[in-house]
């Protein structure tokens, strides 16, 4: 990173864009290896606000008897109640541009309100059966109201939240033991569902950022929608019908590969390239068994490090000319 700093310096000075005396200034300030603890303190935060939401169920299940179920929605919903009552209070209130609270705390505030919300709902439902057999409104109305205070409170965490409880009411589950074991690769509806879902964050992110309305929030949905299709596209090329995904994961590739340079995320031209490694590889392999070239696999296998190795070094070039790119648009 310091490498690039100091091309995009050294830049702006050839292009008389910064005087020699300022050129020497930003040096001598980078010299001092000064560096910034705003992350890792929003980072304590967050983990903060995850060990007191997390505390607050591992008392639950501990103490579910001794306490009683009254008490314990009663306390979920004060403090709830707490939490929302102070965030609304100090938000600046709903724009379409980006917005802060004036002191950061309460970000975190707002996240605590909208996890302990979700709590008290499943809780709720759980225990007590409240919307009946309707299960799915346990989880839309956390995910209506993860929605509003994400829009309102301009809160890209919350937004999170609320896609996954999105994917959640159609039938997904996104934990670590649900990619290994859960039905997603065993029902194909499901993955149906995941990319019609991917297309309309797609869709909404488009729209979004068109009439203005927090176009910040564009990188969110676009990461979200990479996964969801990506990872249906790849599950569906093992089914005999896998030229159709084939063809949809290459073209949603070749989009996400553009969208990362538009909106200038590394992370989201990373997971791109290696989907679409991925794929690609697997058609290599569904075209090496179709063709039945069993006489010449010896001479594959063999060749196949030097695949390997030539990948890496293409991968790392195209992060090199990736970082690159966006140095010089943003000197641009």
């Amino acid at each position: 990173m310091n490498q690039f700093e100091e091309q995009a310096t050294q830049s702006l000075f050839e292009k008389n864009l910064i005087t020699e005396v300022q050129f020497k200034q930003v040096a001598a300030y980078r010299s001092l290896g000064i560096f910034s603890l705003h992350t890792e303190l929003k980072l304590f935060l967050y983990l903060s606000v995850l060990a007191f939401t997390s505390g607050i169920g591992i008392l639950i299940y501990q103490n579910i008897d001794t306490i009683g179920h009254i008490s314990i929605l009663s306390l979920l919903l004060v403090v709830t109640v707490i939490c929302f009552y102070f965030s609304f209070k100090n938000a600046v209130g709903f724009k379409k541009q980006e917005t802060h609270f004036e002191n950061p705390i309460f970000d975190y505030l707002i996240l605590a309100a909208v996890l302990l919300s979700c709590i008290f709902i499943g809780y709720l439902q759980f225990q007590y059966t409240a919307f009946g057999t309707h299960y799915g409104l346990a989880t839309l109305i956390p995910t209506a109201t993860g929605l509003f205070c994400a829009y309102y409170f301009d809160s890209k965490s919350i937004l999170s939240i609320a896609i996954t409880g999105l994917a959640a009411y159609i039938g997904l589950s996104v934990s670590p033991q649900s990619l290994l074991n859960n039905d997603f690769y065993e029902t194909t509806a499901l993955s149906y569902s995941a990319i019609g879902l991917g297309v309309l964050l797609v869709l909404w992110s488009v729209y979004s950022t068109r009439i203005a309305l927090k176009p910040h929030f564009t990188l969110v949905y676009l990461t979200f929608a990479l996964h969801l299709i990506s990872i249906s596209c790849i599950n569906n090329l093992f089914e005999s019908y896998w030229g159709i995904f084939a063809v949809l994961l290459l073209a949603s590739s070749y989009y996400f590969y553009k969208s990362s340079y538009q909106v200038k995320s590394v992370s989201l031209f990373v997971f791109t390239i290696l989907y679409a490694y991925i794929s690609i590889n697997i058609l290599i392999f569904k075209l090496i068994d179709l063709i039945n070239i069993s006489d010449i696999l010896t001479p594959l296998i063999y060749l196949a490090p030097f695949y390997f190795i030539v990948s890496i070094i293409l991968f790392i070039r195209l992060i090199k000319k990736f970082n690159k790119n966006n140095t010089d648009d943003s000197i641009r």
